[in-house]
């Protein structure tokens, strides 16, 4: 656009994908908006529109560049290569892409075609790269799943010539490394995600949002705006909403308006929702819209939003307190009083962004009296009931179909786009669409808790620990969110794996005018890990014990109860996963050593940190439930509504209910998550889905399978297999086969059918927080190996050994991907990021790990069952995270002699504590 009048359309003519095209667009335009919008090429993702993530890197005249930052006249008679002509137009593409698949370097596939172009165009130039070379040719496109690892393992072995393994047998689908069976569509640029698919009539949704931290507002004439502007097609605030205007992931703790009314409690927070076609919202400047605002004194942190004359964001909630966690067993006095070493320290940690890669999209269509939402998501049927109460309607009248997720990490357990393109599309009767940028995703969306820990424990002579004492406040931001969720869940676990005989732990989540924090992969576990693991080094170093054996000897038992009197017996596999790590640290120590002896301004340290999860939901109900079906051709339908964000649901679902039902995993055909064709199999969070609709599935298999036996009145040993619509079942020399397309259909369609439920066994926890939270558990153990410049503060990770406790491992390679992707955020979290609300919207300025920033990582899958679940596995996508920032923490102490007590550990931080002890003690830091 110049001088307010719109540039006119231009002819460009060029060839992409092999072929001469021409397109009628303006020389100005991103070429991203040209392949995807008037092109209909979709595998080339947005994620910034600022040439920060390179999810849109395309090859241009063969070398790879940002589609977002290159204007379609820029591309005038050149050649561009886009992810859909990968196989075609490049020498290695279709060998990368098997490669991709061969090594799991897809996870949520949101970046994976702009790191396949990337690979591409190094491997046109270089057939064999090595580390280095293939981490600085990916090092401009960041992924949040996998870790890098597998990626740059895919590139690097992708010209070798292999053999693409087949599918398991009846009976090998548990265990063996199955590559992932949505993976294909992921490696094509085929998958559709929340911002590739809409009605072709839809109208584009943008809200209008808060730009103080907290104001009282009221609306100038709306309607005058919209009629002053064609192409918008209306303005929708609170008083539109036909339903209640609230939201909230939690039942008791419902409190988020969908557009504010009167105030806004956090800058971003939405107050109007303008709706019109696509040029016209693109052309609208927000803050044209009439609005006048009363900016008011803001809560921006715990100690101002607890003060006695702090105001009330809430009515009934004292000092701004949302809820209080407690866990109390034993006398925490007397076991301090009798401790021989007591340590104590106050750690903070900051806001944290999930930074996945796909910003929040999707599109809502009314047909009749029921509406229909397209949308990223991890809970479908929680995103079903909450619209429904919005719009005013009985929940069976709304279907949610979830898209492909990329990334999610708990921010997507909230609702974000959905109540706005469901309330737009129903009033006005047309397809709504809405994507949100960028800054409009880190500013609105969920964060990790910021926290203030205080603790302190103690251990005796004999190096076994006492007690420990904590304290916990977590800034929930301005609405609840899963708020209750951290403070409750973190009294339980922030003992870490070990047998702590006097424990008290009291947390609260506290109000505060920011943006709302959520979960995110851990509910507050990380936070309180950091704390507690830096605390029993500080013990063992007190005591003079090696820190590794300290874990090992006060490491929980099967038979030993933990902090909330619960003795979970099988399935307790910390000790398993410490001593796994003898060998490494005994060798990281001694490498250390050399290096630090050859180094005088570098010194390497070794750290070590345990961890333990629950599985699932507090105490709380927390069930899933999966169908399966014989059809008449011969073939197995399995509805399993469990999203699959990157973590491998589709995949891992299905191993379990091949083997359960004793039929190859070729059969089966998964019919996603569809609140209308799939139960209900809860939310894609905690860690629960391999453990609890994994279980489900195994129950609804093995009920499938009864039934078939009973067809040939066979005896449980029988082999079922099947040959088209062909049924042989074998019962030792007894043999019987039966045509399934001549049965008559039954429930569901199918020829037989089941439909299993399962819900952890669990039991409420009283006033001190006594009882059974957790069904099953998982454990684990990092150690971190890591370089510290003493001179500029900044820290490399050598490396990562990361031992884990998996009871069964379903599928090691998809545990491997997830293992490296939680460690990739374990050193974000340790280092680099730290969101301030108001600044550094971006992913330019907000710092993720990068392929450079990632160490090898060395994984030890440890296999203690527990019985409870599908073939004894339990789950990891959060537990992965959990050890890695306080075993790189102890590692730079025990390079440098300093603690950090703020986290991230960013150099300045470490500068700082590098230069007081220096103060202190008159001499440079050196290793202890």
């Amino acid at each position: 656009m110049q001088d307010g009048i719109p540039m006119p359309l231009t002819a460009l003519s060029f060839r992409l994908n092999g072929d001469s095209v021409t397109v009628d667009c303006r020389p100005s335009e991103r070429l991203t908006h040209v392949l995807r919008e008037q092109l209909a090429l979709k595998g080339t993702k947005v994620g910034c529109d600022a040439g920060d993530c390179g999810a849109c890197t395309v090859l241009l005249d063969g070398a790879p560049v940002c589609a977002c930052l290159v204007a379609a006249g820029q591309v005038t008679g050149r050649e561009v290569v886009t992810i859909e002509g990968l196989a075609k137009c490049t020498t290695y593409g279709r060998s990368l892409q098997a490669a991709f698949l061969r090594h799991g370097a897809a996870q949520c596939g949101i970046c994976t075609p702009g790191m396949l172009m990337a690979g591409a165009a190094l491997l046109e130039h270089d057939h064999q790269p090595d580390e280095q070379q293939t981490c600085d040719a990916l090092g401009g496109v960041l992924c949040r799943c996998t870790g890098y690892r597998k990626i740059i393992d895919a590139v690097m072995t992708a010209t070798q010539a292999t053999v693409a393994p087949a599918l398991p047998a009846s009976g090998a689908a548990v265990g063996a490394r199955v590559e992932r069976l949505d993976g294909a569509a992921k490696v094509m640029g085929t998958e559709i995600y929340g911002a590739d698919h809409w009605p072709p009539d839809a109208l584009v949704a943008k809200a209008i949002r808060s730009p103080h931290h907290r104001a009282r507002f009221r609306f100038g004439d709306l309607a005058a705006f919209i009629a002053d502007r064609p192409g918008l097609a209306r303005i929708f605030t609170a008083a539109d909403i036909p339903g209640e205007n609230r939201f909230g992931a939690l039942p008791a703790f419902v409190d988020q308006p969908v557009l504010a009314d009167n105030e806004v409690r956090f800058k971003g927070e939405a107050v109007a929702l303008v709706v019109g076609d696509a040029a016209a919202i693109a052309d609208l400047d927000p803050a044209t819209v009439p609005i006048t605002w009363e900016p008011l004194p803001a809560l921006l942190d715990i100690d101002a939003a607890t003060a006695s004359d702090a105001p009330r964001l809430h009515q009934g909630r004292p000092g701004n307190i949302l809820v209080r966690g407690r866990v109390v067993r034993g006398d925490v006095e007397a076991g301090l009083a009798n401790a021989d070493v007591t340590a104590e320290a106050r750690f903070e940690t900051g806001f944290v962004e999930h930074a996945y890669i796909e910003p929040e999209a999707g599109y809502a269509e009314r047909r009749g009296d029921r509406i229909t939402v397209a949308a990223c998501t991890q809970s479908p049927y929680l995103d079903r009931d909450e619209t429904a109460r919005v719009l005013g309607l009985k929940p069976e009248q709304v279907r949610i179909v979830p898209t492909a997720v990329g990334g999610g990490f708990g921010a997507k357990l909230d609702l974000s786009v959905q109540p706005f393109i469901a309330l737009a599309a129903w009033l006005l009767d047309r397809p709504v669409r809405m994507t949100y940028t960028r800054p409009e995703s880190i500013m609105t969306t969920t964060k990790r808790h910021p926290s203030l820990i205080t603790i302190r424990a103690g251990a005796t002579r004999d190096g076994k620990l006492s007690a420990l004492d904590l304290s916990g406040d977590f800034n929930t931001g301005a609405y609840a969110s899963w708020g209750p969720t951290v403070a409750n869940r973190v009294p339980v676990h922030a003992s870490g794996p070990y047998y702590v005989p006097n424990y008290r732990a009291l947390t609260r989540a506290i109000h505060t005018h920011i943006v709302p924090a959520g979960a995110f992969r851990g509910f507050g576990v990380p936070q309180a890990a950091l704390a507690q693991e830096q605390i029993y080094d500080e013990l063992a170093l007190k005591l003079g014990l090696d820190r590794l054996e300290f874990r090992i000897a006060n490491a929980l038992s099967a038979h030993q109860p933990t902090v909330t009197g619960q003795v979970i017996g099988d399935g307790v596999g910390i000790r398993d996963c410490l001593e796994a790590l003898r060998p490494h640290w005994q060798r990281a120590l001694g490498d250390a050593e050399t290096f630090n002896a050859q180094h005088d301004i570098s010194k390497r340290g070794v750290g070590i940190a345990g961890m333990w999860y629950g599985c699932g939901n507090t105490s709380l109900a927390n069930p899933s439930t999966v169908r399966i079906g014989l059809k008449p051709d011969g073939r197995i339908a399995l509805h399993q509504g469990a999203v699959d964000i990157g973590q491998g649901s589709n995949t891992v679902i299905p191993q379990i209910a091949a083997d359960a039902l004793g039929l190859p995993l070729a059969l089966f055909d998964l019919v996603s998550a569809d609140t209308d064709l799939t139960p209900d199999c809860g939310k894609t969070s905690a860690s629960r889905q391999t453990f609890v609709t994994g279980k489900a599935a195994e129950l609804a298999a093995a009920d499938l399978r009864r039934q078939l036996l009973r067809l040939a009145n066979a005896g449980e040993a029988a082999e079922i297999s099947l040959d088209g619509s062909a049924l042989t079942i074998a019962d030792g020399e007894l043999q019987r086969r039966i045509d399934v397309s001549t049965l008559p259909p039954g429930r569901f369609g199918y020829v037989l059918a089941a439909e299993e439920s399962f819900d952890p066994p669990t039991a409420p926890l009283d006033a001190d927080g006594q009882g059974i939270p957790y069904a099953v558990y998982g454990f684990g153990a990092h150690m971190a190996e890591v370089e510290v410049d003493t001179e500029l503060g900044t820290v490399k990770v050598v490396r990562i050994t990361a031992a884990h406790d998996v009871g069964r491992a379903i599928n090691p390679l998809l545990i491997e991907g997830q293992v490296e992707g939680g460690v990739a955020q374990g050193i974000g979290l340790a280092l680099m990021e730290a969101f301030t609300p108001g600044r550094g919207e971006n992913l330019h300025d907000y710092l993720i790990p990068t392929a450079g920033d990632m160490p090898p990582v060395v994984s030890i899958l440890v296999e203690t069952p527990a019985s409870v679940g599908p073939y004894g596995a339990k789950g990891i996508g959060e537990q992965a995270l959990i050890p890695t920032a306080p075993a790189i923490m102890n590692a730079i102490h025990h390079a440098t002699g300093v603690r950090t007590y703020r986290i991230p550990a960013t150099p300045d931080v470490i500068r700082h504590a590098l230069l007081a002890k220096q103060r202190e003690t008159g001499f440079p830091s050196r290793p202890v």
